[in-house]
């Protein structure tokens, strides 16, 4: 997550005075990101089934961070467009892998706090980015690279050795998990036998099992409405600097990316909550509802209001209105949705089209 994000800290410290492009193109570069994320997620956990966790999550890990450090080497717009492109093409395993992967492991009524606990570091990211990003770009001129460069560098250096370090750490899925005794094998496919999933058998791919998700009506329906929760999400995550910087609510520099903090640890506290509720009370489309209003007020404070401190006011109302939602609908829809192979491609199918609002 902070790899996706950071180009909005970059720009606050020069990022495209330095490459020489304008803010269209700036969007651009943001969007075409989305593209090769969007179009790539539908597919990318059949491979995960396929391939093994242990072996596609930190290949795909290694990946997206030599994608990023390059990002700190590009010299102009048209390398700047590159490393995004292939940047949103390795990331897209990721998210709908890493749900997919625990919807695996745990019961309907238990995956929905996994879920938040994980998308909460989404929230932390856009927290810990914020000031991560403020010291590094205090390196400005080090080795003759800006300090918007050395952003993308380290944090990208740093997501190759994580990659690296995850084919010790990922494991594979319940009936083939190795740290596992067979005790304990046994003990986890009960559990997933009595909450009536088929996750708890060994499921072989069938083409048949890819076009019952694409016919059911229940995928495009999640589909839009998780479209609904991302859609201000991206707006809020990679403009969130450029509201409270210069042209915005007129901070600058290290006090604009500190001020970005707040927001999003707050989000993450109210996403692991709603996760836990939503588990408990397994009504989560009215938890949706709910904390979509708080957003929808924080977003009216953003546009109704010329005063600063409400304006900023409205940027933790809308943190708290976007996040929860996240990982309550990717939820939602991995509970409605039964067989190995269609659940993978449900939630690929979900959360691509959600993230073409990013384009």
């Amino acid at each position: 997550f902070l790899d996706r994000t950071n180009i909005g800290n970059a720009r606050l410290v020069g990022l495209e005075d330095d490459l020489n492009i304008t803010g269209g193109q700036y969007n651009a570069a943001l969007s075409l990101f989305f593209v090769s994320y969007s179009l790539s997620e539908p597919l990318t956990n059949v491979l995960l089934k396929r391939l093994r966790p242990s072996i596609f999550i930190p290949v795909i890990m290694v990946w997206w961070g030599i994608c990023m450090t390059t990002m700190g080497l590009v010299h102009n717009f048209q390398g700047l467009m590159a490393a995004r492109f292939w940047l949103g093409l390795a990331e897209a395993g990721l998210f709908p892998g890493i749900n997919y992967y625990l919807s695996c492991w745990y019961k309907r009524n238990e995956f929905g706090i996994r879920a938040a606990i994980f998308f909460s570091a989404a929230a932390v990211s856009g927290s810990f980015g914020g000031l991560l990003a403020a010291a590094i770009a205090q390196m400005d001129g080090v080795s003759g690279q800006p300090g918007w460069a050395w952003i993308f560098i380290l944090e990208g250096i740093a997501t190759v050795v994580i990659g690296v370090a995850s084919f010790w750490m990922v494991f594979d899925f319940p009936d083939e998990a190795t740290f596992l005794s067979s005790v304990d094998r046994e003990r986890v496919i009960r559990r997933l036998k009595e909450d009536k999933q088929s996750s708890a058998e060994h499921e072989e791919f069938k083409s048949s099992y890819l076009w019952a998700s694409i016919k059911d009506w229940k995928t495009w329906l999640y589909a839009v409405i998780y479209m609904g929760t991302v859609s201000p999400l991206y707006a809020f995550s990679l403009f969130l600097p450029t509201i409270i910087g210069p042209n915005g609510l007129g901070f600058e520099g290290t006090r604009a990316q500190l001020l970005s903090v707040p927001p999003y640890a707050t989000a993450a506290c109210l996403t692991v909550l709603m996760g836990y509720i939503a588990d408990r009370t397994q009504q989560r489309g009215v938890c949706n509802i709910g904390i979509a209003i708080i957003g929808a007020v924080g977003f009216a404070m953003l546009l109704g209001s010329k005063q600063p401190s409400v304006q900023y006011a409205g940027t933790f109302l809308g943190a708290l209105g976007i996040y929860p939602c996240i990982a309550n609908t990717i939820t939602w829809a991995s509970n409605n949705t039964e067989g190995v192979y269609k659940r993978g491609v449900t939630l690929g199918i979900v959360i691509g089209w959600g993230n073409l609002n990013g384009v």
